[in-house]
C-alpha cells in the first residue's frame, strides 16, 4: 500500500484555488479521421500554444494537441491501421507515445525521435542528461507520421509528449490525450456505453499569480538542462486535481450503470480512488479492466491505488444510491483539497430503468504466462544515487542498452525500488508474477504496461516481446525520475 501523502513533495499554488464542485465534467471529443481508406484511418493533430480557461479569473497559457487539454480522443477499431499526423506549432522539440500501443520502434515516440518546430534548433532535441550523455535520434522538422497498427486487444490508452529530458515539463504543460481502442469481443458484452463510458483524465497541477501553470524547472527555458530544482527530484504534486482539464468537476448521472475509465495522468502524485459515501454493502468500484484491456473476470473494491500512467476501467452503479445523493470520488492518499477528485450528482427515480447495463461474471480469456518457461530472468535495481534517478547504478545512455530480449521468448523482469517508482515498460504488455516473493496485489490483475513498485520492493512480471524488432524503452513514470535518467533502452531482434 502506499503511504498516508504517496511519492513527489507538494507545490503550493500562488493563484487563488477554484472551489470545488461547481463547474460540470467536459469530456474530450472525438476527432474526427481527415481520411479513411480499405485499412487505415488518418488524423492530423497541431501541437500549439492556447490559453486555457482552467480558472474563472485567468488564462492559462498550455502546450495542447490541437488547442484543448486534454486533447482530441482518438477512437480506432482492433486490428485497424492508424496513422496520426502531428505538426509541432510549439517553441521547443516534441515526440508522442502512444503508452499501451503495440508499436514499431519507429513509432514507438522514442525519446529520441524528437520533431522540431520549423526553424528550430537541433540542439534542443538533444538535451544532456543527468550524467551529461547527448542523445542520439531520429529527429524530423516540422511534422512526423506515426503508424499504429493497433494489432491488440480493446483497451484504454493514452498518448502523451515523450521529449528526452523534458516529458514532465510537456505532459504538465497539456500534452496528453485518450486513445481508445474497440473490439468485438468487448462490444459483445452488455457493459455502459454512450455517453455512460466516460473518460477520466485525472492529473494534479499547480498555477502561478497570473494563472500560468506553476513548475519547478530547472531550465526555465526548457531547451537544454532537464530536471527541477532539488526540492523537487522526488516529483512534483499539484494541489488542483484536474479531471479532462476541470479543477474538481460536477457531472450528473442517472440511476444506471457507468463505466469509469481511469487514468492516473499526474506526473507524480498516485491516488487512492474511492467513493464516498460508498454504496450501501460496499465493493462501489467494479473492476473490468487494466492497462491492457479486460479482465477475465470482475474485482470489487471499495478502493483503488492509481499509480503514475496506470488505467482502471470500472464500472459503478449509481442505482445503488438514493435519487439526489452526491457521490464524490476522493483521494484516500491526500488531505485538503488534493483530497478531492470530483462529484456525481445522481438523479432519477427509485425504480432501476430496464435499460441498465449489467457486468457479466466472465469478461474475457486471459491466458497466463509460467514463468516457469522464461528464457532468461533480468534483474533492474531502480535508485537514487548522488548522480540522480538510475537504473542498475546508470543514469540514460542510449549507447548501452540494459537488455536485448529475443522476439517471441518469455522472459521475467525483476523490478526492485529503493524509493516510490511505477515503471513502464514500452512495445508489450506483462502480467504480474509477484511482490517480494508472493502473490501479486490487489491491483496488479490481468495485462499491464505500468507497476507500482513500493519501497523497498521486489516485483517480478512476466513479458514476451513480440513483432518488432527495435529500439524501446523502460522507465519510471514519475516524469521527474524519468527526466533526471531513470530510464533505459532496450532492444528487441
Amino acid at each position: 500500500m502506499l503511504g498516508p501523502a504517496g511519492p513527489g513533495r507538494p507545490l503550493a499554488s500562488e493563484h487563488p484555488l477554484p472551489r470545488p464542485f461547481q463547474r460540470p465534467l467536459t469530456v474530450p471529443p472525438v476527432l474526427a479521421p481527415v481520411r479513411t481508406d480499405a485499412t487505415t484511418d488518418h488524423y492530423e493533430i497541431t501541437q500549439r500554444t492556447a490559453d486555457l480557461h482552467i480558472l474563472d479569473d485567468a488564462a492559462t497559457p498550455a502546450w495542447t494537441y490541437g488547442g484543448t487539454f486534454p486533447g482530441p480522443t482518438l477512437v480506432s477499431r482492433s486490428g485497424r491501421r492508424t496513422v496520426v499526423v502531428h505538426r509541432n506549432r510549439l517553441p521547443r522539440p516534441v515526440a508522442v507515445h502512444l503508452h499501451g500501443g503495440h508499436t514499431p520502434h519507429d513509432s514507438d515516440g522514442h525519446p529520441g525521435d524528437a520533431i522540431l518546430p520549423p526553424g528550430g534548433d537541433p540542439m534542443d532535441a538533444m538535451p544532456g542528461m543527468a550524467g551529461g550523455t547527448a542523445t542520439p535520434g531520429r529527429p524530423v522538422t516540422g511534422e512526423r507520421a506515426y503508424a499504429y497498427p493497433l494489432d491488440q486487444r480493446a483497451a484504454t490508452l493514452w498518448y502523451h509528449d515523450h521529449r528526452m529530458g523534458f516529458t514532465g515539463a510537456s505532459v504538465w504543460l497539456g500534452l496528453a490525450g485518450f486513445h481508445l481502442v474497440h473490439d468485438d469481443e468487448e462490444d459483445a458484452l452488455p457493459l455502459p456505453k454512450g455517453d455512460r463510458d466516460l473518460p477520466l483524465m485525472i492529473a494534479d497541477r499547480s498555477f502561478a499569480a497570473d494563472g500560468a501553470f506553476r513548475y519547478p524547472a530547472l531550465d526555465r527555458t526548457l531547451r537544454r538542462v532537464p530536471g527541477v530544482t532539488a526540492r523537487y527530484t522526488d516529483g512534483v504534486r499539484g494541489d488542483v486535481i484536474l479531471v479532462n482539464g476541470t479543477p474538481w468537476p460536477v457531472h450528473p448521472v442517472p440511476r444506471l450503470r457507468h463505466r469509469l475509465r481511469l487514468l492516473n495522468a499526474s506526473n507524480a502524485r498516485a491516488y487512492r480512488l474511492a467513493l464516498d459515501p460508498p454504496p450501501p454493502g460496499g465493493g462501489g468500484l467494479v473492476q473490468i479492466g487494466g492497462d491492457g484491456g479486460l479482465l477475465a473476470a470482475p474485482a470489487a473494491h471499495d478502493a483503488i491505488d492509481v499509480a503514475p500512467a496506470e488505467r482502471f476501467d470500472v464500472v459503478v452503479d449509481f442505482a445503488r444510491y438514493r435519487p439526489g445523493t452526491r457521490v464524490r470520488l476522493v483521494n484516500r492518499l491526500a488531505t485538503g483539497p488534493a483530497g478531492q477528485v470530483m462529484a456525481f450528482d445522481v438523479a432519477g427515480t427509485a425504480a432501476r430503468p430496464a435499460e441498465d447495463a449489467t457486468v457479466p461474471a466472465r469478461l474475457s480469456d486471459v491466458p497466463r504466462h509460467d514463468p516457469a518457461r522464461a528464457a532468461v530472468t533480468r534483474s533492474f535495481l531502480f535508485q537514487n544515487t548522488p548522480d540522480g534517478w538510475h537504473i542498475n547504478g546508470r543514469g540514460y545512455d542510449p549507447a548501452r542498452p540494459l537488455a536485448r530480449p529475443r522476439l517471441g521468448d518469455l522472459e521475467v523482469w525483476r523490478l526492485v525500488s529503493d524509493a516510490h517508482h511505477p515503471v513502464h515498460l514500452h512495445l508489450d504488455h506483462f502480467q504480474v508474477v509477484s511482490r517480494n516473493g508472493r502473490a501479486p496485489g490487489p491491483y496488479d490483475g490481468g495485462w499491464k504496461d505500468t507497476v507500482d513498485v513500493r519501497p523497498a520492493e521486489a516485483v517480478e512480471i512476466a513479458v514476451r516481446f513480440t513483432r518488432y524488432a527495435g529500439r524501446f524503452v523502460f522507465h519510471c513514470h514519475n516524469l521527474e525520475h524519468e527526466d533526471m535518467a531513470m530510464m533505459a533502452d532496450f532492444i528487441t531482434s
